[in-house]
């Protein structure tokens, strides 16, 4: 995965974990407040239910502890004396309930201290209970402290968390989108040579058809060398396709490296005569069988010398040789060489630091070529090698296992 698309992968995962957290946070502030507000309203009725309560007791001293009670009659007034809060008990509302008979509740503060007061009729009293809400409060204060570090810590985890599963989420596209751009990237560039090459035939037949004295059975063997160059451009674009689906597999057979070589030469050979390049084969007289694809090492082959010919001055050397149990597809060019420090960033995509040399037609590079090769030679249990030409340049050897005999 490119600097690019991982950028991108974690800029969408940070977004799409933000939106997680977010969501979790509005989900735990809603529980929050259903929870707060049930046990609010829990602890509400507790104390009314309390009061209540209060208010049947035949003696103030039987009233529970932490709940005063007082009684009114025509006995005179009875109170939890010992548990009197400052400021009660309420005489004015005993009073205006003794007169309308209607009972009244609400709140009274008294000493700094808050009360739930409850005042009722029975019989011939009036009861007057009044609890300290001191301690509810504190509760739901505890409770609502406690709702609001464990929902902080919640979302801290939820963050980490969504982080984690949103790149795991995120890395399959990314990869699929990385996949997208490598195959119109690769696509490009191999087609690229294939179409030059159908080209310069139409070109180089057009010119010979406007001379004089070409035969009919020349045109025939040049419309047929552009007919194999279709039937090649359709074959690179098969295997691009099975290279681009990780679920398709190639049909590996034995491959003679001298056909590649012999191919690409021949491919080549228009758009050599066309810059003044000399090409030349050097193949050993037996055949030298490896196993593979044989459009992906022709592929392979035609990437190396149309690289070779856009930066040689007037000659590529193409071989073919066996070294040990390995064969070598080697391709020399005497055009500028590897700068010192790049030989070792020349396989990664979109690397290049060779000038183009010849002046017609000088194409746009992207820094595939080298690249894909290594990736078409890993794939057949292969290498590829960058040395320095024996007299300046450039040598690029796949070193490719042999078939066993």
């Amino acid at each position: 995965m490119s600097e690019r698309d991982a950028a991108e992968l974690r800029s969408s995962a940070r977004r799409l974990a933000l939106q997680f957290t977010v969501l979790m946070v509005v989900v735990l502030a809603l529980m929050g407040i259903v929870l707060y507000s049930i046990v609010a309203a829990s602890t509400s009725e507790s104390l009314a239910r309390s009061l209540e309560d209060a208010t049947r007791v035949d003696s103030p001293r039987d009233a529970s502890p932490g709940v005063f009670v007082a009684i009114s009659g025509h006995d005179g007034n009875r109170e939890s004396s010992s548990r009197v809060p400052g400021g009660l008990p309420d005489l004015a509302a005993m009073e205006r309930v003794a007169a309308t008979g209607v009972r009244e509740s609400g709140t009274f503060s008294a000493g700094g201290r808050s009360y739930q007061v409850l005042t009722v009729v029975r019989g011939e009293h009036v009861v007057q209970s009044a609890i300290d809400t001191h301690e509810s409060r504190e509760a739901l204060e505890r409770l609502g402290w406690g709702m609001a570090v464990s929902g902080a810590a919640a979302t801290l985890m939820a963050a980490g968390l969504s982080v984690v599963m949103a790149n795991r989420a995120m890395r399959p596209l990314a990869a699929s989108l990385a996949q997208q751009r490598r195959f119109v990237a690769d696509a490009s560039h191999e087609l690229r040579t294939p179409l030059t090459l159908l080209s310069t035939r139409a070109q180089l037949l057009r010119r010979k058809l406007g001379g004089a004295g070409y035969s009919l059975e020349q045109s025939a063997v040049e419309v047929s060398r552009i007919v194999e160059d279709s039937k090649l451009l359709q074959e690179i674009l098969d295997d691009l396709l099975i290279s681009s689906d990780p679920r398709s597999t190639a049909d590996y057979a034995p491959v003679d490296l001298n056909d590649i070589a012999r191919t690409a030469v021949s491919l080549a050979g228009p758009g050599a005569e066309e810059r003044c390049i000399v090409l030349e084969l050097d193949i050993p007289e037996g055949p030298v069988m490896v196993t593979g694809s044989g459009v992906a090492l022709l592929r392979v082959a035609t990437s190396l010398v149309s690289n070779a010919l856009d930066y040689a001055k007037k000659s590529v050397a193409v071989g073919i040789a066996v070294e040990g149990s390995d064969a070598c597809i080697r391709v020399g060019d005497d055009g500028p060489g590897f700068p010192e420090g790049f030989k070792a960033a020349a396989f990664n995509r979109f690397a290049s630091a060779r000038p183009v040399t010849h002046d017609t037609g000088a194409p746009r590079h992207y820094g595939l070529g080298l690249a894909l090769v290594a990736e078409i030679a890993v794939l057949h249990r292969g290498k590829v090698v960058i040395e320095s030409g024996p007299a300046g340049g450039a040598v690029v050897k796949v070193i490719l296992p042999m078939v066993k005999r």
